[in-house]
């Protein structure tokens, strides 16, 4: 106990509410210490909690802190998931089914996309339309990450399918999928479709010609998580014929 106090005091002038904590100073007065802001206060809390791997009623409220602070859909989509690489999907994906609860919106009347919107914690973002040539039907792309790794909510209407495609890379590469909301499929060229529901994860290898996409009756979300590479690039091919989507 006198080493721990001992090393608290060398903190000196630069840390002085953990060098002079002792039982007798309550949690609040730290709480609204004025050196962290309450919104960046409340994320971090979100973050430690996440981390630590305390996913019950504690955590919730603190989301509901969090919100109440300012914290939007996007920058808790974007702490969590940054989060997950470090303490873990398995907690990551707890944390976004409480998130999608304190953040749901309520579905405007009976708009299938809002209603969609109310399922997830991301943002279903703008039209595809840089990449509309290669897909059938309408699809939308909102940004999650586009440093260190690239991540990207891609989402697709009912039926709507990217074209057959192959990613290529000298080195590392290839992609991952991570269902958020809906339901889908990933088709592997000369093999039968995989179903994705919310929480299925999907590994995509170079060099393998593939498709994915909503069913016919269900919006579909995934993440698409591009996986470092070097002369990584993305050959588009035909597109998927009504007769291999209709077999599904």
């Amino acid at each position: 106990m006198i080493q721990q106090t001992a090393g608290r005091e060398a903190l000196g002038e630069f840390a002085p509410a953990f060098a002079h904590y002792n039982d007798d100073i309550l949690f609040g007065e730290n709480w609204n210490d004025q050196g962290l802001d309450h919104k960046t206060r409340c994320m971090i809390t979100v973050v430690a909690l996440m981390a630590s791997g305390v996913t019950d009623s504690s955590l919730k409220y603190h989301l509901m802190n969090a919100k109440a602070a300012g914290v939007s859909r996007r920058e808790i989509a974007a702490a969590i998931t940054h989060t997950a690489f470090y303490a873990g999907w398995p907690k990551g994906w707890a944390v976004f089914n409480m998130a999608k609860e304190v953040w749901a919106e309520e579905a405007s009347g009976t708009d299938p996309k809002a209603a969609h919107q109310a399922e997830m914690v991301f943002s279903i973002g703008a039209p595809n339309d840089a990449f509309a040539q290669y897909f059938v039907g309408q699809s939308y792309l909102a940004p999650v990450s586009t440093s260190q790794v690239g991540i990207f909510n891609v989402t697709f209407e009912p039926g709507c399918r990217n074209n057959w495609h192959v990613h290529h890379a000298d080195q590392g590469g290839g992609q991952i999928l991570l269902c958020v909301a809906g339901r889908g499929y990933y088709q592997e060229w000369g093999k039968a479709a995989v179903e994705m529901k919310p929480g299925d994860c999907v590994n995509i290898p170079v060099g393998v010609k593939h498709w994915h996409g909503a069913a016919a009756d269900s919006w579909f979300s995934h993440l698409a998580v591009e996986v470092p590479g070097v002369n990584a690039s993305n050959e588009w091919l035909e597109p998927v014929t009504e007769e291999t989507y209709r077999v599904l």
